[in-house]
């Protein structure tokens, strides 16, 4: 036993010495399709806070800051998650998950994503969407990662906030000011987060009841939750059609924001009267086309009457 015992720790540093990282790995730290949807958003804001173009050193040094500190917050999300992604299917390969970066190499790289990202926000764009971007960094990766993930079911309701925030640092960007028009799109980002996580939330229902995650599905059931998934749609519906009521948009957009959250409406009715995991991950994927579609059809609907 005495043997085996001395054997282990040897083992651990040889696999150690030759472990090797691939710049693929740090990529994926950063979660770079989350990040994309983020940008894609941030873009939208910057185009629809002016009636012309916004300058390329906005839409370049902009877009560029927030994606660094977006990064660094997914970073930071992969530490703090190393034993919760051990024990899901989803995210046991991910590069922390498996040792191929160890936490202090990736907060080291959190930290360089992060300060880079401010110097970029600060030197070329403006303070006030580098302090945003900076307290949208802090809501995800500590107040929502550290704590409210793993201390009540509706951490995707309060800490949805964090990720609603790119298309008013996009408006920001460009303005220099917080508009109300930005505000309802970082309300429909808000309004939608639920519905789109909850239905993820319950096709992976036994992996996040495996890793002690408080998820509505685990803590409350699967009817209880497509109720909130159906009464949350129905609520985006709404926000949805503010920027129409406020004078923001024009009829295009009114459109296509019926039908998009008809179909969202349809998706969540489905759920709740059949109660099907494929059902869920059904709506899970609409929920993310929905959001892009909206956001375009807006941005469509914008230029038409400008």
């Amino acid at each position: 036993m005495s043997e085996h015992v001395d054997v282990l720790p040897a083992q651990g540093v040889a696999i150690e010495s030759t472990r090797s990282i691939s710049w693929r790995d740090y990529l994926e730290l950063t979660k770079p399709r989350v990040v994309a949807l983020m940008i894609l958003t941030s873009v939208i804001g910057m185009l629809l806070a002016t009636s012309g173009l916004p300058s390329w050193t906005v839409l370049i040094y902009g877009n560029l800051g927030i994606a660094l500190l977006a990064g660094a917050a997914a970073v930071v999300n992969h530490v703090v998650d190393q034993k919760i992604d051990t024990v899901m299917a989803r995210t046991r390969k991910r590069p922390v998950a498996t040792g191929r970066i160890s936490p202090v190499e990736a907060i080291v790289f959190a930290a360089l994503l992060a300060c880079v990202g401010m110097v970029v926000l600060m030197w070329q764009v403006n303070h006030l969407t580098a302090w945003l971007t900076l307290a949208s960094l802090v809501g995800y990766a500590g107040v929502y990662t550290l704590f409210l993930k793993r201390a009540t079911p509706q951490n995707i309701t309060i800490g949805g906030l964090a990720g609603a925030m790119p298309p008013l640092l996009g408006w920001t960007a460009v303005t220099g000011q917080v508009d109300g028009h930005a505000l309802l799109l970082v309300l429909i980002i808000f309004a939608w987060t639920p519905p789109h996580f909850w239905a993820l939330a319950i096709h992976r229902k036994e992996e996040y009841a495996k890793a002690g995650i408080p998820m509505l599905p685990v803590t409350h059931g699967n009817k209880y939750t497509e109720l909130h998934i159906l009464l949350y749609t129905l609520m985006l519906l709404a926000v949805s059609l503010l920027p129409f009521v406020t004078g923001m948009s024009g009829w295009i957009y009114l459109a296509g924001a019926l039908v998009l959250g008809l179909r969202f409406l349809h998706y969540a009715v489905r759920l709740i009267k059949g109660d099907d995991r494929r059902v869920a991950l059904n709506t899970f994927k609409y929920s993310i086309t929905y959001l892009m579609a909206l956001f375009v059809v807006l941005l469509v609907d914008h230029f038409v009457f400008f």
